[in-house]
């Protein structure tokens, strides 16, 4: 048995190629005698021909015309080629993308999100489920692409970019009986609230905990597990609720709610996108949180 390397795969590939040893002479390198004698040992140890000179040039053996397709993939090994992934085409591409993120984070990124991808990648679909305690599992095991929100659940070995900075704003109904376009302390601790309970490591869970540390206790009369319905509860009583702020601002958009600055010092949190290392290099995750930055990052 001979030692095989790199350079007999190129030299078998390239007279595969060009039909021609002359040709393979010039595209590799090595002098023709040099090529012979390397190919004359092949021949040996596959017991084969492997090329015959024909009137159409160096012609390939049955057993040689079986073996291109591994010798090009050690080939490509070589070269640090194999498994490359195709770049992705946003304009051709039929994908599915699944996103961990809060109901706030549907209400105020998934229709800016959804608007870009009707224009530069039609073919692209969006899966979303609840970030929860589970989404670094979910990222590393590619059961979702990227995470995106404020959360304490994720460490940090992921990969993170920060998307946006996120505040609090006093939401209530825009026909209220006794707040008018500003909230006085004493108004704030005197009107019911509704309040949002959320796990902890989010982002309205740091709102809840800077008020319990401020001594600031709220008239809560009914709380309820996530944003979905607030707006509605909010424009339909007297009651308000703290809320972050771009929800604020497009919820405030439909007309039956406004917005009023809080009365207290509030602390802000960054909104981010997270990945696993795995697809960092990743085509189309790489494209998918380009497009994400270039369209919140502030």
């Amino acid at each position: 048995m001979i030692d095989i390397d790199a350079k007999d795969f190129q030299i078998l590939d390239e007279i595969y190629r060009t039909k021609s040893v002359s040709i393979a002479v010039e595209k590799i390198g090595l002098g023709q005698p040099s090529i012979s004698i390397r190919l004359g040992k092949l021949r040996e140890h596959f017991n084969d021909p492997l090329f015959v000179r024909t009137s159409n040039g160096m012609q390939p053996t049955p057993r040689l015309e079986a073996m291109i397709p591994a010798i090009r993939d050690a080939l490509a090994l070589c070269a640090g080629d194999a498994g490359m992934p195709r770049p992705f085409d946003p304009s051709n591409a039929s994908h599915v993308f699944r996103i961990c993120m809060t109901d706030v984070g549907q209400t105020v990124i998934l229709p800016r999100l959804l608007a870009c991808l009707r224009k530069t990648a039609p073919g692209v679909r969006i899966e979303t489920i609840n970030l929860d305690e589970n989404a670094a599992r979910l990222l590393e095991s590619g059961e979702i692409d990227i995470a995106m929100g404020f959360t304490l659940d994720i460490p940090a070995p992921f990969y993170q970019q920060r998307l946006f900075e996120e505040g609090f704003i006093c939401m209530a109904s825009q026909h209220h009986p006794r707040l008018g376009k500003q909230m006085r302390l004493k108004d704030f601790l005197h009107e019911r609230h509704v309040e949002v309970v959320m796990p902890r490591g989010t982002g309205h869970w740091i709102l809840n905990k800077t008020l319990e540390e401020q001594g600031i206790a709220r008239n809560v009369v009914i709380r309820v597990p996530s944003f979905l319905g607030v707006a509605g509860i909010v424009a339909h009583s007297d009651l308000i609720a703290i809320v972050p702020a771009h929800l604020g601002s497009i919820l405030a958009g439909e007309g039956q709610t406004k917005l009023l600055t809080m009365p207290i010092k509030l602390p802000t949190y960054p909104v981010k996108q997270y990945w696993h290392e795995r697809y960092h290099r990743d085509p189309a995750n790489q494209w998918l949180r380009s497009t994400l930055a270039t369209l919140f990052i502030q």
